[in-house]
Formats: structure tokens, C-alpha cells, sequence
């Protein structure tokens, strides 16, 4: 398959755009042009079917610019600049969808959003929601709030994170490079590219270091195909230099594939069926049982018991009737709430708790059977 088609194929796409594309308009400022001709490419992409989701660098150089403030290393002068940045950052990609009737939405993530399981949870629901109203969310560190040591460092490896988060099909990486080459091209004009990257070791080992506007490379680049590719995400790396990044793409421009490993449903249920220590387990009766295999979602109305103490998003076990462990998954609900609902119908969640919260205790896209 091409990389053309394969954009084309794409149901799920994640478009990262770093500070060097972004950047570069009259006196410093946003390329308007350039950005409106994305948004045309990816208001394309949604008209044939996918859902996208935009990973943009930007806020920081924007806010300097703005703010009269000079290059410097202080974290103060950075998250100031990430603060003023940031309102110019989403009027420019406001601006570059209104004109095909596409809102967006700002995002900002810090570490731990994606690393700490309820967070995410939280970042994945709401991106989901976005999507589903025919948004698109722009996400971006929040680098006002961000320190040195929680923090991403590169929009590169938070884009990987975010296809990892939301399932993604498809990352594509826009640089200011056409993809990996065997040495700089730059300084070796007679470098080979390289269409397929097959060993990643390999391809690092040909990178060079981070340069230009933006604080990644290509170094960065690969390690989020890393991520990406565990995660069952294929990334494409390609040049975003041009107006039409997209267009040009699927027409056949040359771009540096890492291929996924599975597939993303794949890969995050084999990360719950792998977990090593559930924090609970619930009990579930016959009915429960049955459901679960014919692949519906955990209800409190099926469930028996509540066993241990644990938070909403983490691993749950799911016990038969007679003990056997038949699922794992993630729980929606933390012990307290969860003992609150036990046996109970959806429709009576709101009155038991006080507040609305999920119809299931254990959605279906989060559990993972173990026995058939």
C-alpha cells in the first residue's frame, strides 16, 4: 500500500504540526495561508470519513513574539510566553477551519495526563465527545503550567501519546524534512531516503539532533513512531514545508513509514489482559456472563460483589459466579461508587450517587475476555 493510501484509509488520524511549519508569517507570526491550506486538506479527510485530531506546537514563539520577550532558557519567561501564546495559537487554527464550518477546541495536556490512568480516562472522554460533535480538537502541552521535570519536552512524543490515547490508525508527523534520510541531507547531499524504516535502533542510529524553531528532531520523530507503532499506530513522517501537506501526500509525495505492530484495538487490549496486578475484582452473575461474551459492556446491573479498594481507571478482574476469572478491565467507577451501584439499573446511577456517570461499570472498548 502507499503512503497516499494509506493516509486515504486512515479512519482514525492524529496531525502533528511543530513550531517550524507553524511559524514564519510576516514579522514572526503565523503562516495564515499555509494554515488554511491544512485545514482545507484535513476538512477532506473528514468528508471522507475520518476523524482528526491536531497535535500543534506554535503557542510558545507566538507569545515571545507578542509579548516583546527574547529567546531565553528561563522556565518563567517560557510558561509566560506559553500564556500569551497560546489565545493567538487557537485564533489562527479558528480562523483556518471557519471558513468550512468546522469548530475546534483547545486541549492543553500536561505529563500527567497521559500517564496517570484516571487522567487519561478523563482526556480520552472528552476528546471523544469532540469528535463526535464534529469538532477538532487541537492539542498542545500546556507549557504554561509544565516543568522541567514533568513534562513531554517535544509535541512529537505527546502526539504518539495522544494516538496511543484515542486509538489512532494513523500518526503523521509534518516536518521541515521529507523524512528520514541515511545521514543529514543538508550536510551529505548525496544521502539515501528511506521510505520503510523496519528497525528502529537502526533508523535512530541515523538521526541527527534536535534543531530549528521547534525543540524536536528527528531523533524526537522516531521515538514517537516508537510509541505510535507499540501502540498498533502507524506514523508517517513527511515534509509540511508546502501549502496542501495532506493533498500532496495522498497524491504520492515521499514520506518515511514506520508500520504499526497489530493494531490499535489489538495493542490496548493486550495491555489490559497483560496487566500484572488488578486493583479489584468484581463478581458478576449468569446474565453478566452471558453479555460479556456476546461482547457488551459491564453493567452494575450484573454485578454480585465489589472486592478491594481502587480509584476509577484502573484494571479490574471480572469473576464468575463461581470464581473463575473471565475478563479484565477498566473500571469507570471507583470501590465506593462502585458498591454504591452493585445490582442496580443505569438509570438509577444519578440517584444513587448524587451525580450522572456512565451507563456501564466496565465499558466494552476497555474490557478484554480471558476465558471463552
Amino acid at each position: 500500500m502507499s503512503h497516499g493510501a494509506r493516509l486515504a484509509k486512515a479512519r482514525r488520524i492524529v496531525v502533528k504540526v511543530g513550531s517550524s511549519l507553524l511559524i514564519g508569517g510576516e514579522g514572526g507570526g503565523a503562516r495564515t495561508s499555509w494554515l488554511a491550506s491544512l485545514a482545507e486538506d484535513i476538512a477532506d479527510l473528514r468528508k471522507g470519513g475520518a476523524s482528526v485530531i491536531l497535535v500543534s506546537s506554535g503557542a510558545v514563539a507566538l507569545g515571545r513574539r507578542h509579548l516583546g520577550l527574547r529567546p531565553s532558557p528561563r522556565l518563567d519567561h517560557k510558561q509566560a510566553a506559553a500564556a500569551a501564546g497560546q489565545t493567538l495559537l487557537m485564533q489562527a487554527w479558528e480562523a483556518a477551519f471557519a471558513p468550512h464550518g468546522v469548530p475546534t477546541a483547545q486541549l492543553l495536556l500536561t505529563f500527567e495526563d497521559t500517564e496517570r490512568r484516571r487522567r487519561w480516562l478523563n482526556a480520552r472522554a472528552t476528546i471523544d465527545v469532540l469528535l463526535g460533535q464534529g469538532a477538532i480538537p487541537v492539542i498542545n502541552e500546556n507549557d504554561s503550567v509544565a516543568t522541567d521535570e514533568l513534562r513531554y519536552g517535544d509535541n512529537d512524543r505527546l502526539s504518539a501519546r495522544v494516538a496511543q490515547m484515542v486509538k489512532a490508525d494513523l500518526l503523521v508527523l509534518l516536518s521541515d524534512v521529507d523524512g528520514l534520510h541515511t545521514a543529514d541531507p543538508a550536510r551529505q547531499p548525496g544521502a539515501a531516503f528511506v521510505a520503510n524504516v523496519e528497525d528502529l535502533d537502526a533508523a535512530e542510529a541515523m538521526a541527527g539532533p534536535a534543531s530549528g524553531v521547534g525543540s524536536g528532531g528527528m531523533r524526537s520523530k522516531l521515538a514517537a513512531a516508537r510509541i505510535a507503532s507499540g501502540a498498533g499506530c502507524a506514523t508517517l513522517i513527511a515534509s509540511g514545508r508546502e501549502d496542501h501537506p495532506l493533498a500532496a501526500l495522498r497524491a504520492g509525495a515521499r514520506a518515511t513509514l514506520v508500520a504499526a505492530k497489530g493494531s490499535p484495538a489489538s495493542a490496548y487490549k493486550q495491555w489490559i489482559a497483560g496487566t500484572l496486578k488488578t486493583a479489584g475484582t468484581v463478581t458478576v452473575d449468569a446474565g453478566a456472563v452471558r453479555a460479556l461474551f456476546d461482547g457488551r459492556s459491564l453493567l452494575p446491573a450484573g454485578v454480585t460483589a465489589v472486592a478491594g479498594e481502587f480509584e476509577r481507571g484502573v484494571c479490574l478482574s471480572v469473576r464468575g459466579p463461581d470464581g473463575t476469572e473471565l475478563a479484565r478491565g477498566i473500571s469507570t467507577y471507583n470501590s465506593d461508587e462502585a458498591r454504591a451501584i452493585v445490582g442496580q439499573p443505569s438509570s438509577r446511577i444519578e440517584a444513587l450517587l448524587g451525580y450522572g456517570g456512565p451507563d456501564a461499570l466496565i465499558h466494552r472498548d476497555d474490557l478484554v475476555m480471558l476465558a471463552r
